[in-house]
């Protein structure tokens, strides 16, 4: 059927015509219009929510520049607009679920735009290393606002952007001394300018006669001036090789970013005060590795424990199978012993690829979702990776991460989260939710004996050891008091770690792919629900299931706020973090 709206657009169909009062006539019969709704001036929350990420999809296809200050303005305008159109809402009025949108949205929006100031401060420090970018902003600007192209000026002015670039590369080669972070943050920009130099390029190669035949021949020494200048930094000032995937080079954010941070995920705590939380919840699991090791013979060296554990893996090509029958085994406990509803359709749809020898380097071990992607060695190796990842990746170290990849940890969350109140995820992503809900299980698991032999639990306590040891390398680095060696060598010394694994973890913390508190979140987040699953089952107000159901179906959200969903916190406007989940830490 034919539906025509009643702003009166139809598909040309010579049997409907609109009737009076915008009815629609099809082959003679009469049917009412079908209004598409219009956006309201105060809509509920979700449905401001919903418009407001549709809004932002919309404007981040077009306003795209990475560098760009008028790109950045036009979304610093339209999130202020988001949180004005706040103050016309009645918070009294809204329901609890109205309520909790209010804090999360408004706590996403503030968070928007506090990394818009980070990424305006970052551009003003690397302005000197590229004084051209605006040059290349404007060609995409005119591109993007279909200008009529004067190709002989196009030419001129790419021309002019070569030697621009060269006379910077000259320049700061003269520097007697370059910033290596801000050389490799300019480094990072380079390549994001390149790609939008070929963009623009490629609009107009081939399809506009003039502009290929005055363009292409600057454009090839502007490209290549930009690709001898990315290289001179990366190369001689940073240090870092172009296609060495080992090498580490970190983007630490400083105390005062991390302190701002925290506020948005409404953690109580300040970096030094998640150390000190990291180090007693260290000594807890050091106290249980002796225990499990004295079980296995080797007395108060549970070093050596350690060892017997990871030699314990199962021979190449044999993995997959050992994944299956973990994740089978997690799905019967959790089912069996009511814990939480494990959906059929969860339990049917995930599924399993291997991880190559690249990202191997990053993620040394498994990673999950709806897809379980498995860390072990490849052909293409060297002996030496083939031997430390069979060893990262043994029995009982597999044991203890299958069901915080699979279910009921990730695999669940996201079979819930695309099924309930699917706009919250998109508000943010929360690291505390996600890791912690998954890693929560993995202290749950434990306190219920689900590790039974003493190999068991070490595999599991090397894990718990593993979260305790990433509060402190990645607040230490963000906080500036560390190098990446530094990092590298505390695992090795403090957990057990295999080199190859360490680096890897470090590698992913500093680089920038991850937020700085990513590696905060496991643990912190599993304590907050811990100390949930306390105050609520422990004490009798929700059984297992409640309590996890209820979590699931409200979707991604500070912990904090879950605690308030779960009806232990009331919310206002204006609400902040305050709740000390781990107690009042003395000095």
């Amino acid at each position: 059927m034919v539906i025509a709206t009643n702003r009166g657009h139809r598909r040309d169909n010579p049997n409907c015509t609109l009737g009076a009062g915008n009815s629609l006539i099809l082959n003679g019969m009469l049917l009412s219009a079908i209004s598409m709704p219009e956006p309201t001036a105060n809509p509920p929350m979700e449905q401001r929510i919903v418009q407001f990420l549709a809004d932002e999809r919309t404007l981040s296809n077009k306003y795209d520049l990475e560098y760009c200050r008028r790109d950045m303005d036009r979304f610093d305008a339209f999130y202020r607009q988001a949180l004005d159109g706040l103050k016309t809402v009645d918070f009294g009025g809204l329901t609890s679920d109205g309520k909790l949108d209010y804090v999360l949205f408004k706590n996403s929006v503030s968070s928007r735009m506090d990394d818009l100031a980070r990424r305006e401060s970052e551009l003003a420090k690397i302005q000197p290393f590229i004084p051209f970018a605006e040059r290349i902003n404007q060609l995409e600007l005119d591109r993007r606002a279909v200008a009529p192209p004067n190709q002989q000026r196009i030419a001129e002015q790419v021309s002019a952007l070569a030697t621009e670039v060269s006379h910077t590369e000259a320049s700061i080669k003269a520097e007697s001394r370059v910033d290596k972070l801000d050389a490799y943050r300019a480094s990072k920009a380079l390549g994001s300018l390149s790609r939008s130099l070929e963009t623009w390029f490629d609009f107009y190669r081939g399809y506009d006669p003039l502009f290929s035949w005055w363009v292409p021949e600057p454009y090839k020494r502007a490209t290549a001036a930009l690709a001898d200048y990315r290289r001179y930094l990366t190369e001689s000032v940073v240090g870092f090789r172009e296609g060495d995937s080992s090498a580490m080079i970190g983007d630490a954010v400083g105390r005062d970013a991390l302190v701002s941070q925290l506020q948005r995920e409404m953690v109580s705590y300040t970096p030094e005060e998640l150390i000190a939380i990291a180090d007693k919840e260290y000594a807890w699991c050091e106290k249980e590795m002796k225990k499990a090791s004295h079980e296995m013979g080797f007395g108060d060296d549970w070093k050596k424990a350690l060892d017997k554990v990871r030699n314990d893996y199962v021979p190449p090509g044999e993995e997959p199978q050992l994944i299956k029958g973990l994740a089978d085994e997690a799905i019967e406990y959790v089912t069996k012993n009511d814990l939480v509803t494990v959906p059929p359709m969860a339990t049917e749809g995930w599924t399993m690829e291997m991880m190559s020898p690249e990202r191997q380097l990053v993620n040394p071990f498994f990673t999950g979702g709806r897809t379980i992607s498995v860390s072990f060695p490849t052909a293409e190796m060297s002996q030496d990776q083939k031997e430390m990842s069979l060893r990262a990746n043994n029995r009982h170290f597999d044991r203890a991460t299958v069901f915080h990849e699979l279910i009921p940890g990730h695999c669940l969350q996201d079979y819930y989260e695309s099924r309930y109140h699917t706009y919250r995820p998109q508000l943010d992503y929360n690291p505390f939710w996600i890791e912690g809900w998954a890693f929560y299980w993995e202290m749950l698991l434990y306190d219920r004996g689900f590790f039974k032999t003493p190999e068991d639990r070490v595999g599991s306590l090397f894990w718990r050891m593993h979260r305790c040891a990433r509060i402190v390398f990645s607040l230490k680095f963000h906080l500036k008091e560390w190098t990446a060696e530094q990092c590298v060598q505390y695992l090795v010394d403090r957990v057990g770690h295999e080199r190859f694994t360490a680096e890897g973890e470090v590698r992913r913390s500093i680089l920038g792919d991850y937020p700085p508190l990513y590696q905060v979140a496991y643990m912190i987040g599993a304590l907050q629900f811990r100390q949930l699953h306390h105050d609520l089952v422990d004490s009798g107000k929700l059984t297992n299931k409640q309590f996890h159901d209820r979590i699931l179906e409200a979707g991604q959200m500070p912990v904090e706020l879950v605690r308030a969903m779960l009806g232990e916190e009331s919310l206002s406007p204006d609400f902040s973090t305050n709740w000390k989940f781990y107690g009042n830490l003395t000095p």
